[in-house]
Parts: C-alpha cells; structure tokens; sequence
C-alpha cells in the first residue's frame, strides 16, 4: 500500500509540473493576452491540483489534507476571478484580438457594435 501511494503521488506531483511547463511554453508561443490568460488560468488550476494532491499521497495526514482542501478551493476560486479580471482589463484597454473572428463582447462596450470584426493586429 505504501508503495503504490508513493508512485501515484510521485506521479501526480510530476503530471502536476508538466502541466505547469505546458503554461509556460503557452506564455511564450500563444499570441495575444486573451490566450494566454486562458492557458496559464487552466494549467494554473490543474496544475496545483495534481501537484498537491501528490504531495498529499506521499505525506498523508488529516493536517495535509485539510491543507490540500484549502489550497484547491482557494486556487479554483481566485484563478477564476483573476483570469476574468485580466481579460475583461485587456479587453477594456483595446487589446487586438489575434484568434476571434467577431467580438461578442462589443454590445457591454461603448463605441463598438455587436458582431463587428475584433479589432486585429496591423500587420493582419
């Protein structure tokens, strides 16, 4: 039984960093702030799920896991909201869209209308 908790957590904790090392590829390769958000929001999460979770099954204890539980559900809950208010505040500041093919969001902004092109990069 040891053993198997020490490789699923072992296994978890490493799933958990590589999910980390997608978001950073994701920062570096993905072209405009919006995807970027969406990347580094997802692994964010999902990361520091596996990654806790592994620690959790390697140093199992009723401490570490009211720790793991307060971890994930402040992790979920404030990722949400800042990736949210990232997009929204790169939104507002006109922040070209490279990947949206018409803006949903125009019709909650003044100036712009409802299902008119995204504003795109000038050398598109």
């Amino acid at each position: 039984m040891d053993l198997v908790m020490t490789v699923a957590g072992s296994v978890l904790a490493v799933a958990g960093a590589v999910v980390f090392l997608g978001a950073a590829v994701g920062l570096i390769r993905f072209p405009d702030p919006y995807t970027r958000i969406s990347a580094t929001g997802t692994a964010g999460g999902v990361g520091m799920i596996l990654t806790v979770t592994g620690g959790l099954l390697l140093m199992p204890s009723v401490a570490n896991l009211v720790k793991v539980v307060l971890i994930v559900v402040l992790q979920l809950g404030t990722a949400a909201i800042a990736t949210m208010a990232l997009g929204r505040s790169a939104y507002l500041t006109g922040v070209p869209m490279n990947l949206a093919h018409y803006d949903e969001l125009a019709e909650d902004t003044p100036g712009r209308e409802h299902g008119e092109p995204a504003p795109r990069h000038p050398e598109d």
